[in-house]
């Protein structure tokens, strides 16, 4: 049984007559006389009655009938919503974010997606980069978005791009001694207690670099407290315990009430003294070797283009 022999059994049955059924859909006679015994033959039924230069319909037919339509209505509307795939007017993206970026970068570029395509479903899940990764490598999202580095056993499934950048800040709460000075020296970094996120975090790996790149041992650090969200060491510190390196998106508002202050690392290059900056990117991260829908470049297409619109906005 074929989609086309169902077409051509329904026009038999709207007209009853197989010549004007043939003139309807642009076929000969003798097809639609062949569609109809091949089914007859395959099922060893009769659909219609032939009296005389007539047909009726049997009982067997008024079922096919039935059954015919539900099938075609169902290709039909299937059809349908293959067209708004195409058309970006409905499907489902699934993005994986780290959580920094997921509480406080994603939520404006989600809704105005959103906006554009108001018919598209985002899924999205927050876990550390580490397991953002992993997922988008395996295939649960679409999308990955982490800052920090991609493992080399993921590399060479997962294709980066720089869709944004952020900064790392030491903060410190009130109470803390740098909190009036408001600048230190790489030497000061260990005579302080420090609060940092779990392995695995995007912003526990660009400190542990940072640290790295300014030939500070991790290891000479006072580490007191390890939370697994941003949000926890945040709070912790504001009730001053410790110092903590914090991405500078989630501080904004604690900054200018002043609960938090962020601290200047100066180093000494050449002789002078240099101020120390922490910047990482924000990576999209996307399976090489898997099929790219539009939905995902469209998405993909926007973040370029918000980066791209900041980065000739700083140059004016």
């Amino acid at each position: 049984m074929t989609l086309e022999q169902l077409r051509i059994f329904l026009a038999v049955v709207e007209h009853l007559h197989f010549t004007r059924a043939a003139e309807e859909l642009y076929i000969t006679q003798p097809a639609v006389s062949a569609a109809i015994q091949n089914l007859e033959k395959e099922y060893n039924l009769k659909l219609f009655h032939r009296v005389g230069r007539r047909i009726e319909i049997t009982d067997a037919g008024k079922l096919l009938k039935i059954e015919a339509q539900k099938i075609l209505d169902q290709v039909e509307l299937t059809k349908r919503g293959l067209q708004e795939l195409t058309s970006l007017q409905r499907g489902e993206l699934r993005i994986g974010s780290s959580l920094t970026i997921g509480n406080y970068w994603l939520p404006q570029r989600i809704s105005e997606f959103k906006q554009q395509y108001p018919g598209i479903t985002v899924n999205c899940i927050l876990a550390n980069a580490e397991e953002i990764c992993e997922g988008t490598g395996s295939g649960l999202f679409d999308l990955g978005l982490v800052t920090g580095e991609v493992k080399p056993a993921l590399r060479h499934y997962l294709g980066q791009m720089t869709v944004d950048h952020d900064r790392l800040q030491i903060i410190v709460g009130r109470t803390h001694p740098w909190y009036e000075r408001g600048e230190i020296s790489l030497a000061e970094l260990a005579e302080t207690a420090w609060v940092m996120r779990e392995p695995g975090s995007g912003t526990q790996q660009m400190f542990e670099q940072a640290l790295q790149t300014w030939g500070v041992d991790i290891f000479n650090l006072n580490v007191v407290l390890v939370l697994s969200t941003s949000e926890m060491i945040k709070a912790v510190v504001e009730s001053g315990v410790g110092a903590a390196a914090i991405s500078e998106m989630m501080i904004q508002k604690e900054l200018q009430l002043a609960t938090l202050k962020a601290i200047q690392v100066v180093g000494d290059r050449n002789g002078q003294a240099t101020p120390l900056e922490i910047t990482q990117s924000v990576l999209l991260l996307k399976h090489r070797q898997r099929y790219q829908t539009r939905l995902i470049m469209a998405f993909e297409q926007m973040l370029t283009a918000k980066l791209a619109h900041s980065e000739l906005h700083s140059l004016v």
